[in-house]
């Protein structure tokens, strides 16, 4: 990412490496002191006489600097005793975009402990995907963040607590275990630590709108949730995306454009799911925290509580909600072919999917065969909702059902893993099995890293796509697909040279699959 809008020399970060250049001890106090929300969720700060840690963004009196320590996660500041702020919430802000960026096993290691990889399989779990041993995950974490897997996954179930307890009308117990804490007196224990606060007392500190949602009647309810984004979000683009490739019984999109719902369902870990995502993007009051952004509305049916973890970092990834627009658009905004496109569409969001492994299968399929595979081979929902009927069929029931052809080769390959799309995923080796798959050529391979990996870099071969929009290359194709300059097909060729004159905004078209 870039660090030119940072001040001062970069270095080493106090307690380990800080996402978007922000390694600069007086440049990341700078943030603070001006309020700067472009990096809440890129590290937080803590105040070592008030024992809190906050948000970049914080509206409360800017401490001094000599009493400021910063911390990579709200795990590493938990670990050296401090509390979250009650007021800014940090860990209610986006994910850090870094993440997303790197390939190297912290960021694989971040993706799958996001998802929910320790709280079900723990640490020997989450090492046995990386391909490395607990102990060199455990150093390796702990030297870059200051945390281990426990200790980040033990701050991701109290964010989870947290949500459950304050939006939802289950019983605290219930809590402690959905949230996937291993008895309720651990539960407790790490509430009041992180929280100040014991569970009961943090039910009642909940903002208005939490205790409302708690009084409505628990068939009807879910659990709302804000997904909170940085910087400015084209909600729009996102939602034609998600409106021209929705198959039926799976997916729908309902309403008038700019108030249009998003709903799908979700195969989880521990049972199914329905989201609702709304498309209007909100944003803070004015003259609350300055953090630039907003969120996106949502609300999900679970029918087991313990996957409310992973279903809301399947929906982030869908809509590419812990992306950085500020170093995206600074990149590609200085290419004169893109800068037109940038200006048009700040903060313009490549999305991915809420199941890698669904989304690859329908890469080769198209939205009208795979909807004759939903209703043939889809698992019915126990609770239709509407047009919401089916689950996408598991790779495993197509290769049975549908043996011959490059379907049938990709679903056998991931039902037995020769194919791994998971969030911790190694791209670069999930693209060469992918490309070993009979029949799949190298375009779709190449879409497939962009949306079921996730992949902020991934381009069709003999593009010639500039390595100056590394790395964000993803979303400049995705600029290039909304503004019309682009075909859908992964199998057609390019509609425009790379080297000639630069382009022009036009007016955009509902996008379509990459």
């Amino acid at each position: 990412m870039s660090d030119s809008r940072w001040p001062g020399p970069r270095g080493t970060a106090e307690t380990g490496r800080v996402s978007g250049g922000v390694r600069d001890a007086d440049a990341r106090y700078e943030a603070v002191r001006s309020r700067d929300g472009r990096f809440d969720g890129a590290f937080v700060f803590a105040v070592t006489t008030t024992g809190i840690y906050c948000r970049p963004s914080c509206p409360a009196v800017t401490p001094k600097r000599a009493h400021v320590r910063f911390y990579a996660t709200a795990a590493a500041a938990q670990a050296g005793g401090f509390r979250a702020c009650r007021r800014c919430r940090p860990d209610a802000a986006p994910g850090s975009a870094e993440w997303n960026v790197r390939a190297d096993v912290v960021g694989r290691a971040m993706r799958l402990i996001a998802d929910g990889v320790v709280d079900r399989e723990g640490v020997g779990g989450l090492a046995a995907r990386l391909g490395y041993s607990a102990r060199q995950v455990q150093r390796q974490l702990t030297a870059e963040l200051g945390a281990g897997p426990v200790a980040l996954a033990r701050a991701q179930r109290a964010h989870t607590a947290r949500v459950l307890l304050q939006t939802t009308a289950l019983p605290i117990t219930e809590i402690a275990f959905a949230s996937g804490f291993a008895s309720v007196r651990q539960f407790n224990d790490t509430i009041r630590a992180v929280y100040a606060a014991t569970p009961s007392a943090l039910r009642a500190a909940a903002p208005q709108a939490g205790r409302a949602a708690r009084r409505e009647p628990a068939p009807t309810a879910g659990i709302p949730l804000r997904l909170a984004h940085r910087g400015p979000y084209q909600a729009r683009h996102v939602f034609d995306l998600l409106e021209s490739e929705a198959v039926p019984g799976v997916e729908d999109v309902s309403g008038p454009r700019g108030a249009r719902t998003y709903r799908r369902t979700l195969r989880l870990p521990y049972g199914t799911g329905i989201a609702a995502v709304d498309e209007r993007s909100r944003a803070p009051r004015p003259g609350s925290a300055a953090h630039p952004g907003g969120w996106l509305d949502a609300r999900l049916h679970l029918t087991d509580p313990r996957d409310l973890t992973t279903a809301v970092q399947r929906l982030r990834r869908l809509f590419d909600l812990d992306a950085d627009p500020y170093a995206v658009d600074e990149r590609l905004g200085a290419d004169p072919r893109l800068a037109p496109l940038v200006a048009a569409r700040p903060g313009l969001r490549s999305p991915g999917a809420a199941d890698p492994q669904e989304w690859a299968l329908r890469a080769l399929t198209g939205r009208a065969r795979a909807e004759r595979l939903v209703q043939r081979y889809g698992k019915a929902l126990d609770a239709p909702c509407g047009s919401l009927t089916h689950l996408f069929p598991e790779p495993a029931v197509l290769a049975e059902a549908e043996p011959g052809g490059t379907l049938g080769a990709l679903a056998a390959a991931l039902a037995d893993g020769a194919v791994r799309l998971d969030p911790g995923a190694d791209r670069d080796e999930a693209q060469d099995a992918l490309l070993a798959v009979p029949g799949l050529d190298a375009r779709t391979a190449a879409a497939i890293r962009a949306r079921a990996l996730g992949d902020p870099d991934a381009a069709p071969p003999g593009d010639g796509v500039p390595d100056a929009w590394r790395p964000w290359r993803s979303y400049a194709l995705h600029h290039l697909r909304v503004a019309g300059l682009r075909p859908a097909d992964p199998g057609r060729p390019a509609a425009v040279r790379w080297d000639r004159e630069p382009v022009s905004p036009r007016t955009p078209r509902p996008a379509t699959l990459p």
